[in-house]
């Protein structure tokens, strides 16, 4: 791994002659090391998310660097905004470029209104910052479903949320956030947490964590932060530590309306929690910033329960398509 650009806005890390992690860091406390594009570089070259469009500048002066003139294909695993929302900037740039997404995220792409009033609803301050979207014409998309190569296996998972896709690209999983959100802060051990905002359905999620068990990848590459070696025995660890947060939340998720209701959580979780083990490592603008995106997990499980009465399978919903 050699480090060999860094400067305020982004950091590019070469993994291999054909990947690379490129870092983008909204002007919001907490938020370096957190966002990655990812850079693969062989008989197709093409990037995996594209931040969000306050960083796309950013995005694009880092292609620059490293002489990507063009792209084969723009992948992305989901519509939020942090992974979606400079879409219209980069694919701007470039100009010839298909982009492939859930199909169900289409629209939202086209006309991302709705999108950016959702996302503001839910993540306030942050999602403001995030900057607004610029729409992309329809014909620039193909839907994940119906994308075929050699190289590049979309594999559906919708749970973190309904219009998810992971790749599958030679032995790398690019998983998103359908596995989690990695760090690896401190003694070579690691902080690995669910991300669950509302509307969240545990079965679907669950099914989605399955398929990419089945997928057998040696490597995952996360969304939410970097690579890590182990792929399946990460993802089976993530698999029982949501068996172990929705153990822990269904037996409080009556107490919502309380006041201290998400701290109680919150530190019963961390308590609980051997994969939170190295939260307390972490910088504390960074702690700050996972204990925001602790509180809409956990709001998102709540309002699971809350609308299942604790049924671990609820209901599915209209537009998600388990494929």
């Amino acid at each position: 791994m050699i480090c060999f650009l860094k400067d305020k806005e982004t950091q590019i890390i070469k993994f291999s002659n054909k990947l690379y992690l490129i870092s983008v860091v909204p002007p919001i406390v907490g938020f370096e090391g957190f966002i990655c594009i990812w850079l693969y570089r062989g008989e197709k070259t093409f990037i995996i998310d594209v931040g969000p469009a306050v960083t796309s500048s950013s995005l694009i002066n880092a292609l620059k660097k490293l002489e990507v003139n063009r792209l084969d294909y723009i992948f992305l695993t989901h519509i939020h905004m942090d992974h979606a929302g400079g879409i219209g900037e980069i694919a701007k740039y470039y100009k010839e470029t298909p982009i492939i997404c859930h199909g169900d995220g289409i629209s939202h792409l086209v006309d991302p209104e709705r999108l950016v009033k959702g996302s503001i609803k839910i993540l306030g301050e942050t999602g403001r910052i995030y900057g607004p979207m610029q729409p992309v014409g329809q014909k620039r998309f193909i839907e994940a479903d119906k994308f075929t190569s050699d190289l590049i296996h979309p594999i559906i998972t919708p749970g973190h949320s309904p219009h998810h896709v992971s790749y599958l690209i030679e032995n790398y999983l690019f998983a998103g956030e359908a596995g989690g959100v990695f760090l690896s802060p401190g003694r070579g051990e690691k902080y690995l947490r669910p991300a669950t905002p509302p509307r969240f359905f545990m079965k679907i999620y669950m099914n989605s964590l399955d398929k990419l068990i089945k997928s057998e990848a040696e490597i995952i590459c996360y969304g939410h932060f970097g690579m890590a070696k182990g792929a399946v025995e990460l993802l089976k660890q993530h698999r029982e530590q949501m068996f172990l947060w929705h153990d822990i939340i269904n037996t409080r998720y009556n107490e919502s309306k309380s006041d201290d209701y998400i701290v109680n959580l919150t530190k019963q979780l961390l308590d609980a929690d051997p994969l939170l083990e190295d939260f307390h490592q972490l910088k504390d603008d960074v702690k700050e910033r996972e204990k925001n995106f602790i509180k809409n997990t956990i709001m998102g499980f709540t309002q699971f329960f809350l609308s299942n009465k604790g049924n671990m399978n609820g209901s599915t919903p209209k537009n998600t398509k388990e494929n």
